[in-house]
């Protein structure tokens, strides 16, 4: 496994530890790979019965790193024929991989801040505890995208659809409390307790019967499901590309990387 992320086993929990904290966990293709393939691993572990996601040092995940990547070697783990053809990425893989192909619980210690990607693979676990100082951010009108990673599938599931609209459309900070309010996680606990309590929470998921929580998982995702998830995933993709492709998205990122207010015409 990359020393992007680390793997820690303890007991019956496996935690994977995002490990870029120069970059405050920003998403790399090798590290959103690695992220997918942990998961994977862990899901057909038979002595891995819960799976925590959490970052190191002060950040969970801030997105995309949007600094140019150069690209010497495949990260994917797909061979070159299945890479030819792989559609989605990285990015469609955090729901479906988390939420649909792996049916452990997965518990997301949302350390610090999580934007865009990164808070689409934080919405992406099924169980979620942030710190008190952290901080969710969608981040994608910033840049001129529309959400992708799944977020328009799981904040329409923890908030309903106005909430989950206006919290993509204004691009606001939402700090733990209201996170919690909203229904985006489930606990808040004080910084100097985060680190315990997340060990402490997922060790408490390992006193049930892995048979019991691996299909309470599935009767509830059955429940909650998308028809067709790989073609909302797909239609995730196609949104965001065309976004990005438009005369505005390109100038919301010139305008990022510049450090001014974007000029929009609307094309």
């Amino acid at each position: 496994m990359s020393d992007v992320v680390r793997i820690e086993d303890r007991g019956h929990v496996r935690v994977i530890r995002l490990n870029r904290p120069e970059k405050k966990n920003a998403l790399s293709t090798e590290l959103a790979w690695a992220i997918v393939h942990a998961v994977e691993d862990a899901a057909h572990e038979e002595n891995v019965w819960v799976i925590g996601i959490t970052g190191t040092a002060d950040a969970f995940c801030s997105g995309l790193d949007l600094t140019p990547e150069p690209r010497t070697e495949s990260y994917t783990g797909l061979n070159p024929q299945d890479e030819y053809l792989d559609e989605l990425g990285w990015v469609s893989r955090f729901p479906m991989v988390l939420r649909q192909e792996c049916d452990k619980p997965i518990v997301a210690g949302i350390n610090g801040v999580a934007v865009g990607a990164g808070l689409g693979l934080a919405m992406a676990c099924d169980l979620k505890i942030m710190t008190r100082s952290a901080r969710l951010i969608a981040g994608y009108p910033r840049i001129g995208g529309s959400p992708d990673g799944g977020l328009s599938w799981t904040l329409l599931q923890a908030m309903g659809y106005e909430q989950a609209l206006r919290f993509l459309l204004e691009n606001r900070t939402v700090m733990a409390e209201e996170a919690h309010a909203l229904g985006m996680v489930g606990e808040v606990v004080d910084d100097d307790r985060f680190a315990a309590r997340f060990d402490e929470y997922c060790d408490s998921l390992t006193k049930l019967s892995p048979i019991t929580a691996r299909l309470s998982k599935r009767v509830v995702r059955r429940a909650a499901q998308l028809p067709d998830m790989e073609g909302h995933m797909r239609y995730e993709l196609l949104s965001i590309g065309r976004a990005f492709g438009s005369n505005d998205g390109k100038e919301a990122r010139r305008a990022f990387l510049e450090g001014r207010a974007p000029e929009f015409k609307g094309s």
